[in-house]
C-alpha cells in the first residue's frame, strides 16, 4: 500500500508541476521540515528528502514516508516607462498567483547500515501570465507580441537514493537524478516565436539525467556536518523552441552544491547553517547575456541571447526548538543575490544591457526569505508538519534596448505547506 501511494504521488507531482522561483528557480528548501528552517538541511536527517538535499542523510533517517504539498503564491509585476521608439509603456501583473506544489520522500533501512529510498521534487518558477496592455495598444503585450505574455516551465525530478554508513557516525549517499520538464511560451511573436499562422507554439517536453552525491558525519557529540554535490542535469532540447533557447532549444538544470553544519546547542535547541551555490552560468540558455541578441547571433544559436543570470550564492540559517516532547518549533532566514542585476545600457555592449526586458518572463529577483514551521507528533508516532515562507519584495530596473525606455520587474512571495509523515 505504501508503494502504491509513492507511485500515485509521482504521477500527481508530474501533473501539478512546480512554480518555485525563490533562489533563481530553485526552491528555498525541500521537505516541510527543511522549509521551516529556510532550507538549512544539509546536515539534518529527520526526513526522507535526502534525494533533494543530501543523499547521505537517508542512512540516519529511519523507515518513513513523507508526503507534502505547498500552496505557493508568487506576486509579479512588470512595467515600462519612457518608451518613445515603440511607445509600449504600461504596467502588467501576472495573473497566475497560486500553485499547488506536491513533493514526497520514502526511505527504508535495509539493514542498520544501508538505506534505500526515493525523493520526488520539482523546480520551476517561469510560470508567468501577463495580460495584454489594452487601451491604445489593444492586444499587444510588453514584448510586442499578441495577447497574453508568459512562459510555463515545470521540472520534475525523481531521485532514487542509496545511503551507506561507512562508520557509526558517518555516511555517504548517491542519488541518480531522472528528470522530466515541460515548457510553453505565449505572446512572443515580437521575437519570432510563433507558428506558421502567427499563433503560439504550445507545450514541448524533454527528459534528462544527472546525479547527486553526499556525505554526512557527526564530528563532535553535538556537531554534524554535511556536503552534497549535484551534477548538471543534461536534458534533450526543446525542439519547438530551437529558435528561442540557446544551443537550439537546450535547457539543462545547472550543477549545484551545498555545505552545512548543525549544532545541538542545548538538548532542546538546534541551529543549522547552510551555504548553497547554483551555477546558472554553466547553462547557456540561462546565462548567456541578453545583448548577445545583437552581437552573438540569432535566438537559438549557441551564443544566442539567454536570460543573463548570474550564479546564485545562498546562505540559510535555521533554528529548531523542541518545545515539548510532541511539539517542535522552527524558524529560519535565507539570503541570496538576485541572479538578475539590470543595467543602464550606456551602450549595447554594456554588461547586462537588456537583461531586465527578457526577464519580464521570469522575474526571479527575490533575495531574502523568512520562514516558520512546526512538527506535531501524533499518538501513533506519525508526524504532522507545516511550514510558512515569505519572500520579501524586490525589484530590478534597466534600460530597454528593444523598445526604449526603462523596464522594471518585481516580485514577492508567500507559501504555506503541510506534510504528513508515516513512521514505519
Amino acid at each position: 500500500m505504501k508503494f502504491t501511494r509513492v507511485f500515485a504521488f509521482m504521477a500527481l507531482a508530474g501533473l501539478a508541476g512546480s512554480a518555485y522561483a525563490t533562489n533563481g528557480y530553485f526552491g528555498h528548501g525541500y521537505g516541510m521540515k527543511a522549509k521551516g528552517m529556510a532550507g538549512a538541511s544539509t546536515a539534518s536527517s529527520d526526513s526522507a528528502f535526502g534525494g533533494a538535499n543530501n543523499p547521505a542523510s537517508m542512512a540516519f533517517a529511519g523507515d518513513r514516508f513523507d508526503l507534502g504539498v505547498d500552496l505557493f503564491s508568487p506576486i509579479r509585476e512588470a512595467s515600462r516607462t519612457g518608451s518613445t521608439t515603440s511607445g509600449l509603456n504600461g504596467v502588467s501583473e501576472s495573473d497566475s498567483n497560486y500553485f499547488l506544489v506536491p513533493e514526497m520522500g520514502y526511505n527504508k533501512m535495509i539493514n542498520p547500515n544501508l538505506a534505500l529510498g526515493v525523493t520526488v521534487y520539482g523546480n520551476g518558477g517561469m510560470n508567468s501570465n501577463y495580460s495584454a496592455l489594452g487601451g491604445v495598444f489593444g492586444d499587444t503585450n510588453l514584448l510586442g507580441g499578441t495577447g497574453r505574455l508568459g512562459v510555463d516551465l515545470m521540472q520534475l525530478v525523481i531521485a532514487p537514493t542509496a545511503a551507506f554508513k561507512v562508520a557509526p557516525d558517518h555516511s555517504i549517499g548517491v542519488s541518480p537524478l531522472l528528470g522530466y520538464q515541460r515548457f510553453r511560451a505565449e505572446g512572443m511573436q515580437g521575437f519570432g516565436i510563433m507558428n506558421a499562422s502567427g499563433g503560439n507554439l504550445g507545450y514541448d517536453d524533454s527528459f534528462g539525467y544527472g546525479v547527486r552525491v553526499g556525505y554526512m558525519g557527526k564530528i563532535m557529540p553535538t556537531v554534524t556536518v554535511g556536503a552534497a554535490y549535484a551534477s548538471k542535469m543534461k536534458f534533450d532540447e526543446f525542439s519547438k523552441y530551437a529558435g528561442l533557447y540557446a544551443e537550439q532549444g537546450g535547457f539543462d538544470i545547472p550543477e549545484n552544491y551545498n555545505l552545512g553544519v548543525a549544532w545541538q546547542a542545548t538538548p532542546a535547541v538546534k541551529l543549522a547553517l547552510d551555504y548553497q551555490r547554483i551555477n546558472y552560468s554553466k547553462v547557456k540558455s540561462i546565462a548567456n547575456p541578453v545583448n548577445n541578441f545583437f552581437f552573438g547571433g540569432p535566438l537559438g544559436a549557441d551564443n544566442g541571447a539567454g536570460f543573463g543570470w548570474d550564479d546564485a550564492k545562498v546562505w540559510k540559517l535555521g533554528m529548531e526548538y523542541n518545545y515539548t516532547p510532541k511539539l517542535t518549533l522552527r524558524a529560519g532566514y535565507s539570503h541570496t543575490n538576485s541572479p538578475i542585476k539590470g543595467d543602464n545600457c550606456a551602450s549595447l555592449a554594456a554588461e547586462n544591457c537588456g537583461e531586465v526586458v527578457f526577464n519580464i518572463l521570469a522575474p526571479a529577483v527575490i533575495k531574502d526569505h523568512v520562514t516558520l514551521g512546526f512538527t506535531y507528533t501524533l499518538a501513533s508516532g506519525n508526524e504532522l508538519t507545516m511550514a510558512y515562507m515569505h519572500g520579501f519584495k524586490n525589484d530590478v530596473s534597466g534600460t530597454d534596448p528593444f523598445f526604449g525606455g526603462t523596464d522594471k520587474i518585481q516580485m514577492y512571495q508567500n507559501s504555506l505547506g503541510i506534510q504528513y509523515s508515516w513512521k514505519m
